[in-house]
């Protein structure tokens, strides 16, 4: 799967959020300042030719929708992070963000729950 720049990801974030939507909507969705119309039509062609984003036309206006999951996207980007930064190891991950404080223990306990809970 491609990857996605952070202009593109914002734009599939509202995309994600709005299922369907023509290109006032995604902009009505993005924060401020907001951009102007034609760098989100510019980004939505792109998201087009990398096969992110679907089209359905309505005349002159075109309705965008998702082709990825944000579920699967979100999958291989997190591999691809572990895979690049953490030598490929999971754990090596939780390692890292238990020493920089973001998990607690409840968020531990937690993903032990969910451990459990797959097997």
């Amino acid at each position: 799967m491609k990857t996605l720049t952070k202009a593109e990801e914002q734009i599939m974030q509202a995309i994600w959020k709005l299922d369907k939507a023509f290109l006032r909507e995604i902009i009505d969705e993005l924060p401020s300042p907001k951009p102007h119309n034609n760098t989100v039509a510019t980004i939505l062609k792109i998201l087009v030719e990398k096969e992110f984003v679907g089209i359905t036309v309505f005349g002159r206006m075109h309705q965008y929708y998702p082709l990825i999951s944000k579920d699967a996207y979100s999958k291989t980007t997190m591999k691809s992070l572990v895979k690049g930064y953490f030598e490929g190891s999971f754990s090596n991950a939780v390692s890292f963000m238990v020493k920089e404080n973001n998990l607690s223990i409840d968020d531990l306990e937690t993903l032990l729950k969910q451990l459990r809970k797959n097997k």
